[in-house]
């Protein structure tokens, strides 16, 4: 990719002041929401990281819940364990492990697609997040990042069924840029970004596309660019560029309410 005076502040943001400004801004939130605290579903990976992290800065009443599954990495759960330990975590922390759950769900629907299966999953963590948050009368916090938002890279009603997305205004290069900031383990900053969903998965190679490659096109499709100043700003090819447009446009219903049909009265 060639590098381009337009593009190269994008990841240079005062990351000292970003973390100040969403601390602040996700206390408020607990605040105004009438609620006590806030949960987090704890992964392993770089966004729950740094999301964990602004949570506890933001408030004492704070609670983690790891959720693995068979096809869950044991270093994705070590990397949990051991981040929930550094953020003072220590009772404030589940883990339920959501295998049985999973294969009831798809055993009553008779599903064995592995993408329908991996939705379950991220649905299931979604339903038990709001049972603990009900219970202690907090918010859940989501994880995702902008890449994952605007690419349509997360499972609606899943992941993407949350209360609040503190780091939804991050590109995922500037989630791992916050998470250095914050003095996170390196292992969990650097760490390829994968739901884990099912053995092997990995994000970019689903995506088709590298993130350090996706996120300044998509800053550049925010600007308004046009397919073809983007790519020759970049030096990447017209083709990548428009398919990553037909991934905003594909999955803009993941970020929309529900459609309501209004009656012509």
């Amino acid at each position: 990719m060639q590098e381009n005076l337009s593009i190269k502040g994008y990841l240079d943001l005062d990351y000292g002041e970003v973390s100040r400004f969403l601390v602040e801004k996700l206390r408020d939130y607990i605040k105004e929401s009438g609620k006590k605290g806030g949960v987090v579903g704890v992964s392993g990976g770089v966004d729950s990281a740094v999301t964990a992290a602004l949570l506890t800065r933001a408030t004492a009443n704070f609670h983690f819940l790891i959720m693995p599954s068979r096809s869950t990495p044991s270093t994705d759960i070590e990397d949990a364990l051991l981040l929930t330990e550094m953020l003072n975590g220590k009772g404030k922390t589940t883990t339920i492990w959501i295998d049985d759950l999973v294969d009831r769900f798809s055993k009553l629907t008779e599903v064995d697609d592995r993408l329908i299966q991996g939705n379950i999953k991220a649905r299931t963590r979604m339903i038990l997040l709001y049972a603990v948050a009900q219970k202690l009368d907090y918010l859940v916090v989501g994880t995702g990042d902008k890449s994952e938002l605007l690419l349509g890279y997360f499972t609606k009603y899943g992941d993407g069924g949350v209360d609040v997305l503190p780091i939804g205004d991050l590109f995922k290069t500037q989630v791992r840029k916050l998470g250095e900031y914050l003095n996170l383990p390196a292992n969990i900053v650097k760490k390829p970004s994968s739901p884990a969903l099912w053995e092997g998965q990995k994000a970019e190679d689903e995506l088709g596309v590298r993130y350090e490659v996706a996120d300044p096109i998509l800053y550049l499709i925010e600007k308004g660019r046009t397919e073809r100043e983007i790519s020759a700003e970049l030096g990447v090819d017209l083709g990548l560029v428009a398919k990553i447009k037909e991934m905003i446009r594909k999955s803009e219903h993941k970020r929309m309410p529900p459609t309501i049909f209004k009656l012509p009265v």
